[in-house]
């Protein structure tokens, strides 16, 4: 696998702040979900390594279409690496999520 270049790491991560948790009402980026983004040579995809909230997630197909939607003229391939060591805790949430997060009602 090699790291995506600059412009590409960018334009894929704002395409994923689309990707709205649909229990939390913030996107995955901000919410810190995604833990790496890299490129798979040998399959010439996108690899989209992040977690949930919760392992139980009941929402993951929901998410997973989002996401599909959102890459959708941004990567012809794409897979999602589930990732669930180290777990997800609120410190990975950015300044912008945490403000989202405030205006949504939540105490962060």
């Amino acid at each position: 696998m090699s790291e995506l270049a600059a412009d590409r790491f960018d334009t894929i991560l704002e395409s994923l702040k689309d990707v709205i948790d649909p229990e939390l009402g913030v996107n995955i980026v901000d919410l810190g979900l995604i833990y790496d983004l890299a490129w798979d040579d040998d399959n010439d995809a996108l690899v989209v390594s992040m977690t949930l909230t919760s392992a139980g997630c009941p929402l993951t197909d929901v998410i997973e279409k989002e996401l599909e939607n959102a890459l959708d003229g941004v990567v012809e391939r794409f897979r999602i690496n589930w990732v669930w060591m180290p777990p997800w805790g609120v410190e990975r949430i950015t300044d912008d999520g945490r403000d989202m997060m405030r205006a949504l009602g939540f105490s962060i």
